[in-house]
């Protein structure tokens, strides 16, 4: 009998037992290595704060259950197949599944993980995912001015590959000041917002706050442009389009997963990308936090209330 995490309601989780179905022919059986929390989307699934309007939207690939409880979350999975076809046989993978001690998927929800990328790290692949459609959504060009707002896991991606483009201006912008032993980790320039260099061509802000949102507006050059990629749930925010906002013609657009931002790539072909990337060493510094799988239940509240300061909890499994 295996074991899985359940949001019960909001506040509150436990742990599950779940009998696997027997795999057929085309399925995996996949035993967890480690799962990761997605802070920002799974503490608001947690908390329940899903709108009624986005239950729908907001379902993960192999949820069970619904929002706001029981339901099982997650999306951020690795472990190694012990049955399944024989190019998958033994090989670590990805999967987008909830936090589970092993599981049965169709072979084809799952992705190897290059050998170059240790499993540990391949948790962030769903993250760097996101990162990698909202630059696509961006349309960086040469020498743009670029300022990332939120130095959480998938702002700290994304300031991660724009800071690659040549000739480019990135600041990382977070009001945390230890969010700049993440930016110096990953390569890029931090400022606290009242420090950040204006004048931007582009800002793409990730910090799910009113206040992020209007000082990206302010640090717009003319016909410069945000790339919005917070998601607020089920809180109401003002934005800022009085004053200059008209006369600087300044754009807001939105940027969101659940669509390749590219017509030429697929869904496998943008999730490949992401695990290319992670073989970058630096982005290791996402994973700020750890907790057995056992304890999950009781670390998940504490991450919730902010007492954890984890941008990725990475959830270790014991060796079955």
């Amino acid at each position: 009998m295996e074991q899985a995490f359940w949001v019960q309601s909001p506040g509150s989780g436990h742990l599950r037992e779940e009998r696997l179905p027997e795999p057929g022919p085309d399925d995996v059986l996949v035993r967890t290595l480690y799962s990761g929390v997605s802070r920002g989307t799974e503490t608001l699934v947690f908390r329940g704060g899903v709108p009624a309007s986005q239950h729908d939207v907001m379902r993960a690939p192999f949820q069970e259950g619904e929002f706001p409880g029981p339901v099982k979350y997650g999306y951020l999975n690795v472990g190694v197949v012990e049955q399944g076809p024989a190019h998958l046989a033994g090989k670590t993978v990805f999967c987008l599944y909830p936090h589970q001690t092993a599981y049965v998927v169709p072979a084809t929800a799952v992705t190897p993980v290059p050998d170059a990328v240790p499993p540990g790290r391949a948790i962030l692949a769903g993250t760097v995912e996101t990162a990698v459609n909202a630059v696509w959504d961006a349309r960086p060009r040469l020498g743009d001015r670029i300022a990332v707002i939120g130095a959480g896991m998938v702002g700290a991606s994304v300031a991660k590959l724009l800071s690659g483009f040549p000739a480019t201006r990135v600041q990382l912008v977070d009001v945390d000041p230890a969010r700049a032993e993440i930016a110096a980790a990953l390569g890029v320039e931090f400022a606290a917002p009242e420090d950040a260099l204006g004048d931007c061509d582009l800002v793409v802000h990730a910090s799910a706050s009113e206040a992020g949102l209007a000082r990206a507006l302010d640090l717009l050059a003319p016909g410069g442009e945000v790339v919005e990629m917070s998601w607020y749930g089920d809180r109401r925010v003002s934005v800022p389009l009085g004053e200059n906002f008209h006369s600087r013609r300044l754009v807001i657009r939105s940027s969101q997963v659940g669509t390749v931002a590219r017509p030429d790539r697929s869904y496998a072909q943008r999730l490949g990308v992401a695990l290319e990337l992670l073989a970058d060493p630096a982005f290791e510094a996402l994973v700020s936090g750890e907790c057995a799988f056992k304890d999950l239940p009781s670390v998940l509240p504490r991450l919730a209330a902010n007492e954890l300061s984890a941008l990725c909890l990475r959830v270790m499994y014991q060796p079955q």
